[in-house]
């Protein structure tokens, strides 16, 4: 009988007298070779574990970073945003080096202000002048009305005055609306106002669950996959 040295690479004859001092963990290769098993070295296996429990933790921290400093997936909550988004579906968001600009949809934190995050459109940003002409459904930022072929109802007005609303955004904020303008509860109302820059949690990029309505309830449509765009 041969011994298979595992660690020099060989096989070495054996002694019958010498069978009985292998331990359990030892594999033989009989005399006509036809049964081939290899010695267990306890050190080669453990280092192998400890190296695939490390890549293992790797990459979970590098998911971890990937989900908290580039992207996330956001639950639509509400028909604020109908018909670009509905309720229920999911959104990829990105927030990495992340600035808000003119009619993109964002995420706002719910912080201690709001039950819930809100999915919302940029309307306009710190500096620039916003005016709603509630009486011909239109708005105008910079004096340039806006081109909004994604809205749903008309724009009505909040709680806000038209004096107070209409002007230029402060440094630092946003003014933002749902697309759904009948219903959305936004910048139009004292409860959520001017919106701080800092409370962006991100922009939405890929609808990756998307939803249409089946008699009165969403469901999943496959064929809605897409982009978010402006």
């Amino acid at each position: 009988m041969f011994r298979l040295d595992s660690d020099k690479k060989m096989m070495k004859e054996m002694p019958p007298d010498e069978y009985r001092e292998l331990s359990d963990d030892t594999q033989y290769i009989d005399d006509d070779g036809e049964i081939t098993e290899i010695r267990l070295n306890r050190s080669e296996v453990g280092a192998t574990l400890f190296d695939w429990v490390g890549s293992l933790i790797t990459a979970l921290v590098v998911v971890l970073l990937v989900m908290t400093f580039c992207f996330r997936i956001i639950d639509v909550d509400g028909k604020s945003m109908e018909p670009t988004l509905i309720d229920t579906d999911k959104v990829v968001i990105t927030n990495l080096f992340y600035t808000p600009h003119q009619g993109d949809i964002v995420i706002i934190s719910h912080a201690e202000e709001y039950s819930k995050p809100l999915v919302k459109r940029v309307i306009a940003t710190a500096g620039q002048e916003l005016k709603i002409d509630y009486e011909n459904n239109a708005v105008y930022v910079d004096g340039e009305k806006l081109d909004e072929p994604y809205i749903q109802g008309s724009t009505v007005r909040g709680d806000i005055p038209e004096e107070e609303l209409n002007g230029v955004v402060p440094e630092g904020k946003v003014f933002v609306m749902g697309d759904n303008r009948s219903i959305s509860l936004d910048s139009r109302y004292k409860q959520i106002g001017y919106i701080d820059e800092s409370s962006i949690i991100g922009k939405a990029q890929l609808d990756v669950i998307p939803h249409t309505y089946r008699d009165g309830r969403p469901v999943f449509d496959f064929g809605g996959i897409r982009y978010v765009y402006n």
